[in-house]
């Protein structure tokens, strides 16, 4: 499931994040979220979150 909504993000959800720094590789990075950054209900490049691990990207994919 893709991260472009901020209705379907939780604390607490396992997500996969891209990073500003791996935008261009696209490398994801897994973690826990701990707050979500983003005000709007939806982001046409993923939802920005911080993650428990204190790293803060855009939500690219929801692992169930």
């Amino acid at each position: 499931m893709a991260g472009n909504k901020r209705a379907d993000i939780k604390k607490g959800l396992k997500v996969k994040v891209v990073q500003k720094k791996d935008q261009r590789s696209g490398n994801l990075t897994e973690g826990v979220v701990k707050r979500i950054l983003t005000n709007s209900a939806t982001h046409p490049h993923g939802i920005k979150v911080m993650l428990e691990s204190g790293k803060v990207g855009r939500v690219k994919e929801i692992i169930e």
